[in-house]
């Protein structure tokens, strides 16, 4: 698979363009038959009913297992059971029928998980590979604990060079980081302070270098987050 471009500056301001590509790792178990194939992967069609319509249309669900009942109706054998090659995600009115123009909203929530504001999504252009806005250091080191304590972390990708230059750009940030036990905050604009945008329309996250060096060997881990955990405050502010 082709590394996707990134332009990254270290502590100094000095950037370079490289590759990232998702961080892989070696699966430690192998799921095998009793014979010892490997199992091939499948998807079916599990239904062409949606749970929600039937309740509406019957009122409630014991109405509905009662209609059933009477009914005697049988499952669509033609469609249930295939199986499914090539899918696609497409949204859905309330009435069941294919929605065509839709219109993504974002909502905030608070600490309690309660709503706090719901505006329209905005497609903001990736920003990741700019040439004249590099991704940059911010100067804000967090200690793994703290870090994994602080924020959910739900993507990870490996930054990796393309040149014997930029091999050793990277290996001097990871070692700096390795030496540092720590995870250093980075992002968009002058500060390194903005938020990252992977793909144009895509979801804005905070990012985190992770350095770890063995020999003449690196890794240099970008790490993701959009979800940043806070304590609760009761009534009475404690």
């Amino acid at each position: 698979m082709p590394l996707r471009s990134l332009n990254l500056a270290n502590e100094h301001k000095r950037d370079a363009v490289v590759g990232f590509g998702a961080a892989g790792a070696t699966a430690r178990v192998t799921m095998v038959l009793p014979d010892g194939a490997v199992p091939l992967r499948r998807k079916y069609l599990k239904t062409t009913a949606r749970l929600d319509r039937l309740v509406a249309d019957a009122g409630d669900l014991v109405t509905l297992g009662q209609t059933i009942m009477d009914s005697d109706v049988d499952v669509d054998i033609e469609q249930v059971g295939r199986p499914l090659a090539d899918t696609h995600r497409i949204y859905v009115a309330a009435d069941g029928s294919i929605a065509y123009r839709v219109t993504l909203q974002q909502v905030i929530h608070l600490p309690d998980g309660s709503e706090k504001e719901r505006r329209d999504a905005t497609k903001a252009p990736s920003n990741v590979a700019l040439e004249d806005s590099p991704i940059r250091w911010s100067g804000r080191l967090f200690s793994k604990d703290e870090a994994l304590r602080k924020f959910v972390f739900t993507k990870a990708y490996q930054v990796r060079h393309n040149s014997g230059l930029t091999y050793d750009f990277l290996y001097a940030m990871a070692q700096q980081l390795h030496e540092a036990d720590a995870l250093m905050f980075v992002g968009s604009g002058p500060k390194g302070a903005g938020p990252l945008v992977l793909t144009t329309g895509g979801e804005p996250y905070r990012g985190f270098l992770e350095g770890r060096v063995d020999g003449d060997r690196y890794a240099l881990v970008l790490h993701l987050t959009n979800l940043e955990l806070k304590a609760l405050v009761d009534e009475e502010g404690a």
